[in-house]
This record gives structure tokens, sequence and C-alpha cells, in this order.
């Protein structure tokens, strides 16, 4: 009975035992998973404070930079993406498959003339379409009467393809020469400052070099900005125009080759 006794209390110390270890083990696991858990969102609320910040401090430096001329450089900026962005949907809009265009332009002379082939015009959107029309609507009146028309109504519509383009070209230089105005403003101040004290401390030029070089910077990145999207017109109106005076020439060629079929 003894030994029973003995076997029964060694046996419940062990059960005991491996209890209490396997709870100290679940709390001392608890405070690491809940310093991780703290960690994760000490690192979530820096990175959204740090996002919050770089907003603040652009709207810190942009105030600091002075409300005249920095809100004249940010209206060069808006009123010059506003118009590279209208150009771009015009653009866009009149670019044609010139190859296919041409090819129903044939199609349509040889079935049903140039009525029908005016209609295919009529039904195209874009300048290529427009300078077809005008070759067709003087087809009648010989391939030289043709030839001028086509001619005329494509500096016509060269002419809309860069309209408002100069704009865009203007808020480019002007943006920078703001920049600069307030540098030489900020610098003018400085000398102020220093000319009134009669000394020279760093705290009296540290706010107008401060204006002077955030003006700079905001005027060159709205520059910088700007002249990517006006480079991006121009190379799209120089495809358009390159497609029209091709398009010329094959129109040409089909009204020489429908000529000289009528006459056969």
């Amino acid at each position: 009975m003894k030994r029973l006794f003995s076997i029964l209390v060694i046996a419940t110390i062990m059960v005991f035992g491996a209890v209490d270890v396997n709870a100290t083990n679940n709390v001392n696991a608890l405070p690491a998973t809940m310093v991780n858990f703290v960690q994760d969102e000490d690192q979530a609320i820096a990175e959204e404070t740090e996002d919050v910040g770089f907003h603040q401090e652009l709207k810190r430096r942009f105030i600091e930079g002075g409300p005249g001329f920095m809100g004249i450089v940010l209206l060069c900026l808006i009123l010059g993406l506003a118009i590279a962005i209208e150009r771009i949907i015009y653009l866009n809009l009149a670019t044609t498959n010139t190859k296919k265009l041409a090819q129903d332009v044939e199609d349509a002379l040889n079935t049903g003339g140039i009525e029908a082939a005016k209609d295919v015009c009529r039904n195209t959107k874009g300048p290529v379409a427009s300078i077809y029309y005008q070759g067709l609507d003087r087809a009648d009146e010989g391939t030289e009467a043709a030839e001028k028309a086509v001619v005329a109504y494509g500096g016509v519509q060269m002419g809309l393809l860069e309209k408002n383009v100069s704009w865009v070209s203007l808020f480019i230089a002007l943006a920078p020469m703001l920049g600069f105005m307030g540098t030489v403003i900020g610098m003018i101040e400085a000398f102020d400052r220093i000319e009134a004290a009669g000394d020279m401390q760093p705290s009296l030029v540290a706010g107008g070099i401060k204006i002077a070089l955030l003006t700079t910077v905001f005027g060159l990145i709205v520059a910088i900005i700007l002249q990517i999207f006006y480079n991006y017109i121009i190379a799209k109106i120089d495809r358009i125009v390159n497609d029209m005076e091709d398009a010329s020439i094959t129109l040409m060629d089909i009204l020489v080759e429908y000529k000289n079929k009528r006459r056969v």
C-alpha cells in the first residue's frame, strides 16, 4: 500500500509539474507575441506618419517659398498640364490607320466612283481623312487641282495639330524664370536685413536664402514636368504629319490610276 501510495504521489507531482511547465511556456510566449504585435503597429503608425509628413512637408515648403511666386509657378504648372492633356487627347483621336484608309478609298473609287470614296472619308475621323476628302472633291477638276487642294488643306490641318502648343513652351520657359526671380528677390531681402542690422549673422540671411532656393527648385521641377509632355506632343505631331505626307502621295497615285482606268 505504501508503495502504491508513493507511486500515486510521484505521478501526481509529475502531472502538475508538466502543467506548470506548459503554463510557463505559454506565459513566456504571450509577451513575445504581444511585442511583435506592438512592433508591427508601431511600424504601421510610423509609415503612416511618414506619408502624412511628406505632404505636410511639401505644404510647408510651398508656404515658406512665398505664396506670391510659388502660386504663380503653380499656376503655370496647372495651365501647362491642362493644355498638354487636351493636346494629347486630340492627337490620339486624330491618329488614323492611313494604310487601311487608302485601301478603303481605292476600293470605293473602283466600285462606286468619287462620291463613294468621299463617303468613306466623311465616315472616318482624323486629318488624313479630311485631306483625302478635299483632294477627292477637286478630283474632277484635274490631278493638279486635287494636289493643290491637298497641300493647302494639309497646312490647315497642321495648324490645328499645333494649336496651343506654343503656350506649353511658354510655361516651360516662364516657370524657371519666375523661380530665378524669386531667388533674386530672396537674396535682396537677405542683404537688406544685413544692411539694417549692420552685422553679418547667419540668422539674418537664412530666411532669404531659403526662399531663393525653394522658388528656384520649384520652378525647375515645373519646367521639367512640362518639358516631358511637350516633347511627347511634338513627337506625336511629327508622326501624324509624316502620315499625312505619305497619305497625300498615296492619294495622288490612286487618283492618277483612277483617271487612267476611266480613259481606257
